[in-house]
């Protein structure tokens, strides 16, 4: 399936990529990280840790106005990301006080 994913500027820097990228991938958060992550290796840790392959605690998933981040990574992502109508949006968490 081809999913769309948005990226924030931090790490189309790094992957010398633009905005919204496309990826054949199953429609599911670890399916599609791994799409990105081959696809653009310099993405590698930047949003799990390669280690336990855990979502980093300050990268975020949204995608139809929800936040997908705390799903499971095999959980499917919604019908209108797997078929292109939305994008998974990637994106840095705000912290700071």
């Amino acid at each position: 399936m081809t999913i769309r994913v948005l990226l924030p500027a931090h790490l189309r820097q790094l992957a010398h990529c633009e905005r919204e990228i496309t990826l054949e991938a199953e429609p599911t958060q670890r399916a599609v990280i791994d799409a990105l992550e081959q696809r653009y290796p310099a993405l590698r840790g930047t949003i799990r840790d390669p280690a336990t392959g855990r979502r980093r605690d300050f990268v975020r998933l949204f995608a139809c106005h929800e936040d997908l981040s705390h799903e499971a990574p095999d959980s499917e992502l919604p019908a209108a990301v797997a078929d292109g109508t939305e994008p998974l949006r990637i994106v840095g968490a705000m912290a700071g006080g």
